[in-house]
């Protein structure tokens, strides 16, 4: 690699010259700043951020932690987290999961050895976040209200409840609830809300929280006769469709269908899906930026948490 001293060398000036013209270009003359700048074009030379990181002791990077970078909704997370950061001059790394804990694990201890400024966290289980806490770096849940911490998120329990109440008012009365992994706490709190409308929901557990974990849980709603159902997210949501469509049952007809997402995909559908809206982009927003007021030392920091309303997005799967 191209590095300081053979910049320095080839314009014939001092490596502080050369230090001043990358970092600090007002304090060099016009005429020796165009000859140092021209000669970094020749040869390539690249600034070490990270020897700079170092010595400044504070990073510019955040991490992002992500259930599952398969379900467009984290995407749309990210994009808000990149916007943030991009506007305050910080980087933005992103990890997928998978919703498996020993990869959570394992990439917040790398996160840790690197040293990154702060973490955008969507987890699998708040024990991950242990590593963090011991070696002082800031952490913001998203998609998770988690008291005692920095946290944004949407009124999961109140979610539910309005797509079950949905389906009762559109006068169904034999309602499942297609649901993900319990460790997660947004199915747990998803399926709250709707047993606080349901008397008696039929409960059925995916096995994830994608599109086939939906197309399992579609075939085994055959057999148990409802006449709605409410799905975890719009990926399982779009499964189920994809197993009615299959066995030449009509949507809405014959089985309305909710999901909780409201991703772009949604509204696309073959039948376009009644869905529970979250501000992805805005939750990834609001956490990254939280994030930034807590690791920028001007203020005494102070934990908040951002709870957001959900929204409930009627279309043609559960009936004009």
């Amino acid at each position: 690699m191209v590095g300081i001293k053979d910049v320095a060398r080839r314009a014939g000036v001092s490596i502080g010259t050369v230090s001043n013209v990358v970092n600090r270009p007002h304090m060099v003359a016009p005429e020796t700043r165009v000859r140092v700048q021209t000669v970094i074009e020749e040869l390539g030379y690249v600034r070490d951020e990270s020897a700079r990181q170092l010595r400044a002791g504070r990073s510019r990077t955040l991490a992002l932690l992500v259930l599952d970078l398969a379900n467009p909704f984290f995407i749309d997370v990210a994009r808000g987290a990149e916007e943030a950061a991009y506007e305050a001059d910080l980087n933005v790394i992103t990890c997928n999961s998978g919703q498996r804990v020993d990869r959570e694990t394992a990439y917040l201890a790398m996160l840790a050895e690197q040293r990154v400024r702060g973490v955008l966290l969507s987890p699998v289980t708040d024990a991950s976040v242990d590593g963090l806490r011991r070696n002082g770096i800031p952490y913001v849940f998203v998609d998770r209200l988690v008291p005692g911490a920095c946290s944004v998120s949407v009124d999961d329990v109140a979610g539910g409840a309005l797509a079950a109440q949905h389906l009762l008012d559109r006068g169904h009365r034999r309602i499942a609830f297609v649901n993900g992994p319990s460790v997660l706490a947004q199915c747990r709190d998803r399926e709250q809300g709707v047993r606080s409308v349901l008397a008696d929901p039929i409960v059925l557990a995916a096995g994830g929280l994608d599109v086939a974990s939906g197309r399992a849980a579609g075939a085994r709603l055959l057999a148990l006769g409802p006449t709605a159902v409410f799905c975890a997210n719009d990926l399982l949501a779009l499964g189920v469709l994809q197993a009615m469509v299959a066995a030449g049952v009509r949507v809405p007809d014959e089985m309305a269908i909710v999901g909780y997402d409201d991703i772009e995909f949604a509204a696309a559908a073959a039948v376009p899906l009644t869905s529970v809206r979250q501000p992805a982009a805005r939750l990834g927003r609001t956490a990254a930026e939280l994030l930034i007021a807590e690791t920028s030392g001007e203020d005494p920091h102070e934990h908040e948490s951002v709870v957001y309303k959900p929204e409930l997005v009627i279309r043609e799967s559960t009936g004009s």
